[in-house]
């Protein structure tokens, strides 16, 4: 199998309260550009969508600009910035930290397709 797609090119574009989603569907990953505002909060911003108290979806990502607070329902917790690579399980919960927007990058099997939907 040789599969390529553009990012210029988005097979779909998800827009939530204080953020957006752009991704590409191949045949066995999902990858996803997502931007987040200052004020962001998933539990605010994405949850009521989800219909879920927090974020049930994994998530393979790499941070490129911003910092984002995550807490893992059992109590983990952890900030991300620039250069950072991270692994998240499902439920969390997770926000923009400053006034500086996210942009991040999230690789994951096939959920950039359920990512902010009903």
């Amino acid at each position: 199998m040789l599969e390529v797609k553009t990012l210029d090119k988005p097979d779909e574009r998800r827009d939530f309260p204080r953020g957006h989603l752009e991704a590409v569907h191949m045949t066995d990953l999902d990858f996803a550009i997502g931007t987040m505002e200052p004020g962001w909060r998933w539990s605010e911003s994405v949850g009521p969508i989800a219909g879920t108290k927090s974020c049930q979806m994994h998530h393979n990502g790499y941070v490129v600009q911003g910092r984002m607070h995550i807490t893992m329902d059992e109590g983990g917790e952890v900030e991300v910035g620039p250069g950072d690579v991270f692994v998240i399980s499902p439920g969390h919960d997770a926000w923009v930290v400053g006034d500086e927007q996210v942009v991040l990058y999230d690789f994951q099997g096939q959920t950039a397709r359920e990512f902010a939907k009903k």
